[in-house]
């Protein structure tokens, strides 16, 4: 029976080793959390390392946690159990965690109660001021363990406690409750920049917030942030990341990086991406995150990752960055930087926080690029600002949740939200106010005509993809940060290697005798194809119904059998093969949706039309693609050329191999074919870098010089595709313009045979 490597290392927690998270030979830490400056916890959404699949919805009406609960990450269950203790009235804070002997990651993790245990005894002289006794042995706390399919699943929970609970109005003040926001720092830092200092700032932000149990911190966390923000820099660690990306530019000349301001001693951003991520780009860089969860104060270094998704839908690399300075001009910086890095092409969308400055950077530098809000980050931040009322309506936070998460349509959203503000009194809540006004920007139903990459609308964004979970965490400092970077970046690649072998070597079990079934099989990555496959079989359970056949388009009405009341509506133009459905799960995540289905399952159609096959998302993803290493900004013969002709060569080589070994006449053919291909790649090399081409002169195969001239060619097959074109276009028209009076002709008949049945009648 197969094993899986993580579970051969765990160790109960009864039989803890201790030692230093940087020793690799230990399994099992156990993390001291010594009271420092900006110590906060949970402010940080997550998402599993490969995850594309609906999360453990936060949005279930039952919040309380309990045994066999599953999250994507672990991040996730932590930020869960935190929100948790704010509405029952206590803090929290990490414990033991355990991590895997094979690759370093954490693969158990024990959340508890901050009145856990006892303060140690001794040291008494060290200070004079008697500290408050906080540690007073209560049991309660949640474990968590990764599972084999990647969930992590509450495997321990003790819910009793030995204290008292803190009243809500209090709740703010606890350590892991407390978070200096993007939004509050950016106002933070324009007041004091004003001269004005901690008790204006804090004023301030109690009238803007609506009371002091708004703010989410205390003065003391606005005065550390103030003194901090002064002398914001890399400090004594700075100088070796410095040395890496030096280091690593000498190395590879596709590697890009650019620091703001004064190099050796920097007071703003810093940008980097190896040739890889600039690559990779090229691919799959439709839809981007800016990741700032580690810019919280919690964190040590204010690390933020440009992320995105491969053709598994698994995190991917596309840049990173040191936040020292975040000021609008300073992000606005870093944008364009990361843009110049990425060969100046826009993605389709991005997703980053709200925070107001990073919007004011993004509209500037993506003006064209469609911009979402985390939509967990909105709803942690609810939980902030409604704070009274979660307390005094405890079925308001499900009630809000379903709202966002659940509503189809824009009226069916806004007859929700307004009856929601109705019902509890909340019309005049001005945070509220502010966040429906940027609806388009975070609610699920008005971001589902874009494309973001996630296999649900309804997923949403709950969590920011964090290519970097479980590897950059709270301890993480600027002098091993580039460690856990390369050590995430070996992880990750050897997960793409691995699920591109499972998608050539494991062949799904298909579930239908369909041909579509079949071809999207072969097309797919594995992992997207179960997507589309779940999809493909919901199709039996749905009825398709025309509503208005009238024009060169078709409407269907679709609906699951027995729930007509949860209808989409799919136009079909038959002679195009193109449909369009009212879910929109096609626009948003590039897989084609159940309803689309039923209605080619009508039609007959039985094969995918190649418009609903998004190469982003199959197994040639990367095959069959030259870079263009001039629009790249990228010189000729570089490393970095060198990598991508490397990848792409890679690519083709391991569907050569596959399709070579099928039988033994193929192998011994593919084998000749190699071998000529040796001798070709050979030649080539003898006569230099200008381009060569094959031709046949007396039955014999000679190399001769590329004789026309490139431009010229060029021109002349852009004027034969033009002519091509406007030929196409010209049948087209003809075309419909026939298919138009035949279904006038159609009517008509119709209408005839129609009135000679009811004369037959009379």
């Amino acid at each position: 029976m197969a094993m899986n490597m993580d579970q051969l290392n765990v160790i109960p927690f009864d039989n803890i080793n201790m030692g230093s998270e940087d020793d690799p030979n230990t399994a099992l830490h156990l993390q001291h959390h010594q009271p420092h400056n900006f110590d906060f916890d949970f402010d940080y959404p997550n998402n599993n390392d490969d995850d594309l699949l609906e999360p453990t919805s936060l949005s279930d009406p039952n919040l309380d946690p309990y045994e066999g609960m599953e999250f994507d990450s672990e991040q996730s269950a932590r930020i869960f159990y935190n929100s948790y203790a704010r509405r029952v009235g206590f803090s929290t804070r990490v414990s033991v965690y355990q991590r895997s002997r094979r690759d370093g990651s954490i693969i158990c993790r024990q959340i508890v109660c901050s009145r856990e245990g006892f303060r140690r005894e001794g040291n008494e002289n060290r200070s004079k001021r008697q500290r408050t006794v906080t540690r007073v042995g209560c049991k309660a706390q949640m474990t968590v363990k990764k599972q084999s399919s990647g969930k992590w699943a509450v495997t321990k929970l003790v819910k009793d406690h030995n204290h008292e609970f803190v009243p809500p109005d209090k709740v703010h003040s606890l350590r892991s409750h407390r978070h200096v926001s993007g939004s509050a720092r950016s106002l933070i830092d324009t007041l004091q920049a004003a001269g004005m200092g901690p008790s204006g700032v804090m004023s301030v932000l109690i009238r803007e917030s609506g009371g002091i149990n708004n703010v989410g911190f205390t003065k003391v966390d606005c005065q550390n942030y103030m003194s901090n923000s002064r002398q914001r820099t890399l400090g004594p660690g700075g100088q070796a990341v410095f040395d890496y990306l030096k280091q690593m530019q000498a190395e590879d000349p596709g590697f890009f990086y650019a620091v703001q301001g004064d190099f050796e001693n920097s007071t703003g951003n810093v940008f980097w991406a190896d040739a890889n991520a600039r690559m990779n780009y090229s691919y799959f860089g439709d839809t981007i995150t800016f990741d700032t969860t580690y810019r919280t104060n919690r964190y040590r270094v204010p690390f933020a990752p440009f992320t995105g998704w491969n053709h598994h839908g698994q995190p991917l690399l596309f840049g990173c960055a040191l936040l020292l300075n975040e000021s609008e001009s300073s992000f606005v910086w870093l944008f364009e930087t990361w843009f110049a890095a990425m060969s100046g092409r826009c993605p389709i969308s991005i997703t980053t926080d709200q925070d107001r400055i990073i919007r004011a950077a993004v509209s500037k530098a993506f003006p064209g690029t469609r911009h979402r809000f985390c939509k967990w980050n909105v709803l942690r931040e609810a939980q902030e600002k409604l704070s009274h009322v979660y307390h005094s309506h405890p079925t308001f936070e499900p009630e809000f949740h379903r709202c966002i998460n659940v509503a189809e349509s824009v009226d069916e959203f806004e007859s929700c939200w307004e009856s929601l503000l109705q019902r509890f009194d909340l019309s005049d809540n001005e945070w509220l106010q502010s966040m429906y006004n940027a609806r388009q920007q975070w609610v699920p139903v008005y971001l589902q005509d874009t494309f973001f990459g996630e296999m649900s609308i309804m997923q949403g964004s709950d969590s920011i993809n964090s290519y970097f979970d479980g590897y950059i965490n709270a301890s993480t400092n600027i002098h091993n940060l580039i460690k856990q970077y390369e050590k995430a970046m070996a992880v990750r690649h050897e997960k793409e290697v691995k699920a591109d072998y499972d998608t050539l070597n494991s062949p799904p079990v298909l579930k239908t005798p369909s041909p579509t079934e079949k071809q999207a099989a072969n097309l797919y990555t594995r992992r997207i194809f179960m997507k589309f496959q779940e999809e493909l079989v919901e199709t039996l359970a749905y009825l398709a119904t025309v509503v208005d056949d009238t024009g060169s388009a078709i409407t269907y009405q679709v609906a699951k059998f027995g729930e007509d009341h949860k209808v989409h509506h799919v136009r079909f133009n038959a002679f195009e093969k193109r449909a369009s459905c009212s879910c929109q799960m096609f626009e948003f995540s590039g897989i084609i949706c159940r309803h689309i289905l039923a209605v080619f399952r009508v039609k007959n159609v039985l094969t995918l039309p190649s418009n609903y096959i998004l190469k982003r998302w199959t197994r040639n993803a990367k095959s069959g693609v030259v870079l263009d290493e001039h629009t790249l900004g990228l010189p000729c013969n570089t490393q970095e050329s060198l990598a991508a002709r490397s990848e792409n060569l890679r690519q083709e080589a391991i569907r050569y191999v596959e399709e070579g070994a099928e039988s033994e006449h193929i192998y011994n053919v593919a084998m000749g074919a190699l071998h000529e291909a040796i001798r070709k790649v050979a030649a080539a090399k003898k006569c230099g870098s200008a381009p060569v081409q094959t031709t046949v002169f007396n039955g014999s195969e000679q190399l001769q010089w590329c004789s026309l001239d490139e431009d010229e060619k060029i021109q002349e097959l852009r004027a034969e595709l033009e002519q091509a074109s406007q030929r196409c276009e010209a049948y087209r028209t003809k075309l419909l313009s026939v298919m138009k009076d035949m279904e006038e002709r159609k009517l008509r008949i119709s209408v005839k045979v129609q009135n000679v049945r009811l004369k037959m009648k009379d």
